[in-house]
């Protein structure tokens, strides 16, 4: 539809002026230009927050990863030279009785070793998994309070 300079369509009519136009239970134009400015307002507030969490997240995780990978390497280096020491003590056995007995006090050892390390590995992905989940929690606890 073709408009010209005075405000009126091509056929000379005017056309509507939906400014002035309000809908039933929704108040006047600038009541509800005002609740959607809020409402906006509150969704930004809320996105800003959840980005927030999202940093400190990717931070804490980081760096507790880390953490438990160089458990890992540590823990790999301990039971590789409690390895290479038992060969070296088996090697230097003189009877088959010094053998069975570096054999079970080896076996012995990499039990209690390995419930140990597994006790350690298990305590470092319970920190990970809290350190994770906390700002996520906090920031989303936050941002629902905020846009309530």
């Amino acid at each position: 539809m073709k408009v010209t300079a005075n405000g009126t369509n091509i056929f000379a009519m005017p056309l509507p002026d939906f400014s002035k136009v309000t809908l039933p239970g929704f108040g006047s134009n600038e009541q509800v230009l005002e609740r959607a400015r809020q409402g906006f307002e509150k969704i930004k507030a809320a996105s800003e927050e959840m980005s927030e969490a999202l940093r400190e997240t990717y931070s804490s995780s980081a760096k507790s990863t880390a953490d438990y990978g160089l458990k890992v390497f540590e823990l790999s280096n301990t039971n590789a030279a409690s390895a290479l020491d038992f060969m070296i003590h088996l090697c230097g056995s003189k009877s088959a009785t010094d053998v069975l007995a570096l054999s079970a006090e080896q076996t012995r050892k990499a039990f209690d070793t390995a419930s140990h390390q597994n006790r350690e590995l298990w305590s470092l992905a319970q920190k990970l998994a809290t350190e994770t989940g906390e700002p996520i929690r906090k920031h989303f606890t936050k941002a629902l309070h905020q846009a309530g």
